[in-house]
């Protein structure tokens, strides 16, 4: 079990981002090299955005082709139990960066809360191992000017968007170089209505992809950074929609074209949702492709996943192409379809071929992992555990969790749901009735059986009432 006061013990934390930078001074050696001795593994992280379990080939997608994703797992691992974060975007990019679940993560709901000088990243890890750190694409962890923006927290080159509501836009009038405004050849709109009023919008003149701009900046960040070890964190916006379509009368799945699927009879919004996934797989081809070129693939660790599940946004039908796959629910519900996502890991010479791993992860697993590669220390109050043995085929030598747990934020609502081996309970209020679900014979989650098994209910709330701890920032939230 986690204990609550050690995990919210703020000064441990700040303690170790002020002695991190003392460690960087000494040496510690790296696990794994190459064809160079001197040389650690690169390593890049892709992160699609609302992209479902069944979205890709590797995970029993029929008709939307994802040739290169389908590639990179044949030539590494996929996993079929990794969860993301949250259920939504923010707090699940939170977990990611700071080991932390939403039990104990700063950020549990889509609020702009930015993250605090005292949380330690995983790039700020990176940085100080001697890794040069990018991040091209989705933020939504800091505003301009607060505490949390990309180059406070670690990162050497930021281009995208900091917010998330503006992030709905693929033609924005503008996006963020570092701590700057970059002015794009868009003309929009802005929302003068809503949840997204002053913030988001969509575009009467569309010129600048920013899909294809993020791609455009992944490779030259390679290019760049191809003599010393590198850390990228590609954190693309497809295949969320633009929420705000309905101002220009037009669907959410903003694409430049629909690609193979143009000529099909399926809905508009069908063919945007398709071609945007195909044309992101053809990216990450693209800069599979580059590392080879520069003789890099083979000194490079590539993780791909998504930040949860499914939407049902900007006039797109989630079932239309199965994308929660054998699931229950999509994004905003913490049933599987909304947390459960795609893992896809490949690492030349290190990982195993072809091989498919069901070893219940998450996103704040990432940190200590990659901590481990690099063999630098990662901070000891976090919740993930390193993947390294699994990732390396010793999967005999890998410790598991005892549980995985979440909580979602949203208004005065807090939703909570855990894993214990292969049970799920998941409840909609910490006071509420517990759902229980058995997911070796029920993936689908759709049989509850917590009438059946009483004894496994108690237990399970027994871990609720210590796998969190009070969050006064949710609080504040929840008053608003």
């Amino acid at each position: 079990m986690w204990e609550d006061s050690r995990l919210n013990n703020l000064t441990s934390r700040r303690s170790f981002l002020k002695n991190i930078g003392a460690a960087a001074t000494m040496t510690f050696t790296p696990l794994f090299f190459c064809s160079k001795p001197s040389r650690r593994s690169n390593i890049i992280y892709i992160l699609a955005d609302d992209l479902g379990y069944g979205d890709l080939g590797c995970y029993g997608q029929k008709n939307i082709k994802t040739p290169n994703l389908d590639k990179m797992a044949a030539e590494g691992i996929r996993f079929t139990d990794h969860y993301a974060g949250s259920t939504v975007c923010a707090p699940s990019r939170c977990c990611l960066m700071t080991g932390l679940d939403t039990g104990h993560a700063r950020i549990r709901g889509n609020a702009t809360v930015p993250l605090a000088p005292e949380d330690v990243t995983l790039p700020e890890l990176l940085k100080t191992a001697g890794y040069s750190t990018g991040l091209i694409g989705k933020w939504g962890l800091g505003e301009a000017d607060s505490t949390g923006v990309p180059n406070k927290k670690g990162f050497d080159y930021f281009f995208g968007y900091l917010n998330q509501i503006r992030a709905y836009n693929y033609y924005p009038d503008f996006l963020w170089r570092n701590e700057k405004k970059v002015k794009l050849n868009n003309v929009n709109v802005v929302a003068d209505q809503g949840y997204a009023k002053g913030i988001g919008s969509a575009a009467t003149k569309r010129v600048d992809y920013s899909h294809d701009l993020f791609s455009r900046e992944a490779l030259q960040f390679v290019e760049q950074n191809k003599d010393n070890p590198f850390f990228l964190y590609l954190a693309y916006t497809i295949p969320h929609a633009n929420n705000e379509h309905w101002i220009v009368d037009q669907h959410g799945l903003e694409v430049p074209d629909y690609g193979e699927y143009a000529h099909l009879d399926w809905p508009e919004a069908q063919k945007g949702h398709a071609a945007m996934i195909t044309r992101m797989d053809r990216d990450i081809g693209r800069l599979l492709a580059k590392l080879d070129e520069l003789n890099l693939d083979q000194n490079t660790l590539v993780i791909f996943s998504s930040d949860n599940g499914p939407h049902r946004e900007g006039l797109n039908d989630p079932d239309y192409n199965d994308s929660n796959g054998p699931l229950r629910g999509i994004k905003r519900d913490l049933y599987e379809g909304g947390i459960r996502v795609p893992m896809i890991v490949r690492w030349p010479g290190h990982c195993p071929a072809g091989a498919t791993s069901n070893l219940p992860s998450a996103f704040w697993d990432i940190m200590p992992t990659l901590a481990e590669i690099v063999g630098f220390p990662a901070p000891e109050n976090i919740n993930g555990l390193s993947l390294l043995p699994t990732l390396t085929g010793k999967s005999e030598e890998q410790k598991q969790h005892a549980y995985l747990y979440w909580e979602f934020h949203e208004g005065k609502s807090t939703h909570q749901a855990i894993r214990v081996h292969n049970w799920k309970g998941i409840r909609f209020d910490p006071r509420g009735e517990l759902e229980l679900y058995d997911l070796s014979t029920d993936i689908g989650e759709q049989n509850n059986v917590a009438k059946a098994h009483p004894d496994i209910v108690a237990k399970i709330k027994d871990i609720l009432a210590q796998a969190r701890q009070p969050n006064d920032v949710w609080k504040l939230v929840s008053q608003l």
